[in-house]
């Protein structure tokens, strides 16, 4: 990476820290509150980030993976939810670059960065409830997805649904005639994410809305959602993990008591606290490393675009794979044992600190390190690369 590039990227990453400031003066409060973060999406979308990795020729910044993965990380430091909807626009937005057509990639790229679309979803491939019917040259929607992220105050949603049960994938204007979009997200973390249902009631989709698999099918590339969706997240976690350090070394020098039995006028002079804080902080440069490598490892795939083979997107399935798994680990032990250096007061509602522990519970539930561990240590015996899945 020149010189140029460097300065050039740390220019969104600043945008995104100062963005972050904002966003923290308030993030407990919208924390409980849940719902939508309006004001707080449009200062996104106000801000040109949305536009980061649209290639320069389709009217976007021309940035690299690592820098919006560096976005959402610095944003998750402050608000877990938005740092998810974040990462998870380009997700939506690249689909029809890895999966499908040229003139897609195309159009769709040169309209959102045109518009300045914020993309959600209303995609659940484990539980495919909804329901297509051809007719003519449109198909006719019937149903409901869960789990829809983004779906409110979004201004296109991929979608997936089955007919004769065979998926299909498609993009829709959000606002589309039949298309309901339901405040039921109850998650006890990632509150304002907007994971809800979308209920599709004879809505109509046109034939180009629909992903043409025809330039990608049976490429490796095509099968790069599961690949971004994991080092978004592994992202959003290791920025969480942060932001919790962070936090709790604020409270623990301004307001952190020593414990009564012990000789220690202040609690940042107890041993046993910085001893938990040097491993924190450990920890979370080890999980940076592991996640940004990961970045580097995306980046050199995604510019090989379709020619990419299976054996390159393996060893960024394991790069990424790994990053995810030890991000949860680090994030889930930062944010839970926190509260041990700051002490009993910090526990209560008004401090809300627990949101960053909820926020990576409840996503890292959704995709189980278990199965990246057992994929990842296959390969390390017997050198056989985790099968492409939704998941993997």
């Amino acid at each position: 990476m020149t010189n140029a590039t460097v300065q050039e990227s740390s220019y969104y990453i600043k945008k995104a820290s100062l963005l972050a400031e904002g966003f923290a003066k308030d993030a407990a409060e919208r924390d409980k509150a849940g719902g939508t973060a309006k004001a707080q999406k449009d200062a996104i979308r106000n801000s040109g980030l949305l536009k980061v990795l649209i290639p320069i020729k389709y009217g976007g910044e021309g940035q690299s993976w690592s820098v919006v993965l560096r976005i959402v990380r610095e944003l998750a430091k402050t608000d877990a939810a938005l740092a998810h909807l974040y990462g998870y626009h380009f997700l939506h937005l690249t689909t029809p670059h890895f999966c499908g057509s040229h003139e897609q990639k195309k159009y769709y790229y040169t309209e959102s960065a045109a518009h300045n679309w914020f993309w959600g979803n209303s995609f659940n491939p484990i539980e495919p409830t909804l329901q297509g019917k051809t007719e003519g040259d449109t198909v006719i929607l019937n149903g409901r997805n869960t789990f829809s992220t983004g779906s409110q105050d979004s201004d296109r949603l991929l979608i997936l649904w089955e007919e004769n049960g065979q998926p299909y994938v498609g993009i829709v204007p959000t606002k589309r005639s039949g298309i309901t979009i339901n405040d039921d997200w109850d998650g006890m973390g990632q509150r304002q994410t907007d994971s809800g249902s979308v209920t599709f009631k004879n809505v109509i989709i046109h034939a180009e809305e629909i992903i043409n698999l025809t330039d990608s099918e049976r490429t490796a590339f095509s099968t790069f959602d599961a690949i971004i969706s994991q080092i978004v997240l592994a992202n959003v976690f290791v920025g969480s993990a942060e932001g919790a350090l962070e936090e709790a070394r604020r409270y623990t020098r301004e307001k952190s008591r020593p414990w009564y039995l012990s000789d220690y006028e202040q609690a940042v002079e107890d041993p046993f606290i910085q001893r938990l804080y040097g491993d924190f902080w450990v920890d979370i440069q080890a999980a940076v490393t592991l996640v940004e490598r990961a970045g580097e490892k995306l980046d050199e795939a995604w510019a090989k675009d379709k020619a990419v083979s299976a054996e390159e997107r393996g060893e960024v399935v394991l790069a990424t794979g790994a990053a995810n798994v030890f991000g949860t680990k680090v994030a889930l032990h930062v944010t839970s044992s926190m509260f041990e250096v700051m002490g009993a007061r910090s526990a209560t509602r008004k401090n809300n600190f627990d949101r960053f522990w909820r926020n990576v519970r409840t996503h890292s539930l959704h995709n189980p390190i278990e199965y990246k561990r057992k994929n990842i240590g296959r390969w390390v015996l017997t050198g056989e690369y985790p099968t492409p899945t939704d998941y993997s």
